[in-house]
């Protein structure tokens, strides 16, 4: 990104390097699938195109994203290639751990597992999933002894993978259900009239039991770990596990014989959800296009707060647009990721006093403006009927930023920011 964006400018090169994202997850994600399964699973394109563009996606971990991506092509190598191949293997699991560690360490539980369950038979295969089973709850007593939040608990069970659809609206929930039923009830139908083909029945077991443990482990893995090394939780565990659960579930649907009708399904599943999609995308871009129009009348390295927010429904942190219309142009504060300390972050000229350490207050619209932090914008939403609605106005010493327009709660708003805790840092 950074190479791409000093030779072809940023806008070029964000463009580029998701594409490549995506590109690299969608066809990991069917290698991986082909190789479980030990056909080309064409039938299963449109779930594996919906997954592609599913939460994990939208809400930006692209470096989790490519990392998941370069798992699976690493996954589907060393799962059934012969020892040369794991040549190539090896490279992916280097690319998958620079990447992103929390890729690494699911590609390495995931070629161990599918790796001894491939070649164990009988009663060895049902005492691997209970070995691995326990291994998970050792594992969910163990992160206690750091501070952990947003444990899912028995709602864990319901990070089927299916959830990576639930985007913008309720209408998406609907859509998830829809999904998750026909995929579970094609299974079974396929698999009922397959009975008879003992190969189709020995490939179910692998990813059906691994589909199974993903599940538990969203339910006992916390949401959020603070580590001692850094000042951010490693936070969306659940959220982002899922996107695999989900590839993994189409494994378990890809182990019976290609069905049209199962096609056919699929396409009109998908055909909605990229249809919502268009439709909620195009008011994001209309907003967009509303706070590029605002950034342009403020003075040029003019500081800029926002506060916007659409409601409960939405999963998705949209916020950061504001940042991306500032690039090149103006100073946006609100963003409370750089107080992370995981980021790249330089103050011109140096020794400029910072207005925040942490721009959590300012995206509540809780943050009380002094006199050194002036002059200052903030963009936030001016129609509570419309919340596409955007404007701009100078904040005054001694007011909240969020005085005006929309101001969501507390509550609504902080389950929404990925890592962020309701209580205080404590020990």
């Amino acid at each position: 990104m950074t190479w791409l964006g000093s030779r072809l400018g940023f806008v070029n090169a964000e463009r580029i390097v998701v594409c490549v994202c995506v590109l690299c997850f969608f066809w990991g994600a069917f290698a991986f699938v082909a190789v479980a399964t030990k056909r080309a699973p064409w039938f299963l394109l449109p779930a594996i195109a919906m997954i592609s563009y599913g939460y994990t996606f939208y809400c930006g971990f692209l470096n989790y994203y490519l990392s998941l991506g370069l798992a699976f092509w690493a996954s589907a190598i060393l799962w059934r290639g012969r020892r040369i191949d794991w040549l190539v293997g090896a490279l992916f699991v280097i690319l998958t751990f620079i990447a992103h560690p929390m890729g690494f360490g699911i590609l390495l539980a995931l070629i161990v597992y599918v790796r001894l369950a491939e070649n164990i038979r009988g009663l060895y295969r049902w005492l691997l999933a209970a070995g691995a089973l326990l291994l998970l709850f050792a594992l969910h007593w163990y992160l206690h002894r750091y501070r952990t939040e947003v444990w899912l608990g028995m709602r864990g069970l319901l990070m089927t993978g299916a959830d990576q659809l639930l985007l913008f609206g309720r209408r998406y929930k609907f859509l998830a259900e829809i999904v998750l039923a026909f995929g579970s009830v094609s299974f079974l139908i396929a698999a009922y009239r397959d009975r008879k083909n003992s190969s189709s029945m020995q490939q179910i077991w692998t990813p059906l039991t691994l589909w199974s443990l993903l599940v538990v482990t969203a339910a006992l893995m916390p949401g959020a770990i603070w580590l001692p090394q850094y000042v951010a939780a490693v936070s969306s565990i659940s959220t982002r596990l899922s996107s695999v659960t989900a590839i993994v579930g189409l494994c378990v649907l890809g182990s019976v014989r290609p069905r049209k009708w199962i096609l056919a399904g699929l396409l009109v599943c998908a055909s909605l959800f990229f249809a919502f999609q268009y439709q909620d995308t195009a008011t994001l871009n209309r907003m967009e296009q509303q706070i590029e129009t605002l950034v342009g009348t403020l003075p040029h390295g003019c500081r800029v707060a926002y506060t916007m927010y659409l409601g409960a429904d939405s999963r998705i942190n949209f916020r950061h647009m504001v940042d991306r219309a500032c690039i090149g142009k103006c100073f946006a504060y609100s963003n409370y990721e750089p107080g992370t300390g995981q980021f790249r972050i330089r103050i011109t000229p140096p020794g400029s006093p910072l207005v925040s350490d942490s721009g959590l207050a300012m995206e509540l619209g809780e943050y009380v403006v002094r006199p050194e932090d002036l002059p200052m914008a903030q963009i936030y939403q001016s129609d509570e009927a419309d919340l596409t609605k955007l404007a701009v106005r100078e904040l005054a010493p001694g007011e909240k930023n969020g005085r005006l327009g929309h101001h969501p709660s507390v509550s609504e708003i902080e389950e929404r920011l990925p890592g962020h805790s309701k209580r205080a840092p404590g020990k």
